[in-house]
């Protein structure tokens, strides 16, 4: 029976966190779009949105399960980590105050806006993590496979936020011309994917290193044990 090193545990326990987050910011969209028609309460206007919907308590619990994942992070030196934390932070709040509803009243506008200010906080450090802090590598010659994710991690970044930008255009300046189509949803649905996708991409289920021997690579040489 082969054993496991130290180190290799620790690489391992880092892909295997940064694939949770990955996970769960892929499903989350889905569950909440179909969970929410599955129980014939309809669509809702912005991701935000299906806290007023039947499934709530899903769109709690994955954002708070994410805060954890988040905090628990460590990466390549104390920026990953003030990041880490900070999305942490941005994640828990989206879900301890959640959007203003449609008719709101009395301290619900404040709330809205605290809402809003936790979700740009976010998004952007998770574009941050993706187009900075993921790119970075310890290896002069990194191998093909780690240029080709830093290309994922730079258009995931992009992504974030061109969607976070044109929410807030869609959301203020065109809102009542779009609102059937409801664009902030299908663009925060985006933002969040390629946040998901990112991760997963960091966590090397998707295009990692190749080979037993290169496994640890990307992750201890490439692009160090937090990096």
């Amino acid at each position: 029976m082969a054993t496991v090193s130290p180190r290799d545990g620790l690489v391992h326990s880092y892909l295997y966190l940064r694939r949770a987050i990955g996970v769960l910011g892929v499903a989350l969209p889905v569950l909440l779009i179909v969970g929410n028609l599955v129980a014939d309460d309809g669509m809702r206007d912005s991701i935000s949105g299906y806290y007023y919907s039947d499934v709530r308590d899903l769109l709690v619990g994955t954002m708070c399960a994410v805060g954890v994942f988040l905090l628990s992070y460590r990466g390549y030196d104390s920026a990953d980590d003030i990041a880490g934390n900070i999305a942490a932070a941005g994640a828990v709040g989206l879900a301890v105050f959640p959007t203003a509803p449609d008719n709101p009243i009395g301290g619900d506008t404040v709330i809205g806006v605290l809402h809003a200010v936790f979700a740009v906080v976010f998004f952007l450090t998770l574009a941050y993590f993706s187009a900075v802090l993921f790119r970075r590598s310890d290896d002069p010659n990194p191998t093909p496979r780690k240029v080709a994710r830093n290309h994922v991690y730079l258009v995931c970044g992009i992504v974030i936020v061109v969607c976070l930008a044109l929410v807030g255009v869609c959301g203020f300046l065109f809102e009542s011309q779009m609102a059937a189509a409801r664009p902030v949803l299908w663009l925060e649905a985006l933002a969040i994917f390629a946040f998901g996708f990112s991760w997963l991409t960091k966590g090397e289920a998707i295009l990692g290193d190749l080979g037993p021997a290169l496994a640890p690579r990307g992750v201890v040489a490439g692009e160090s044990v937090a990096g």
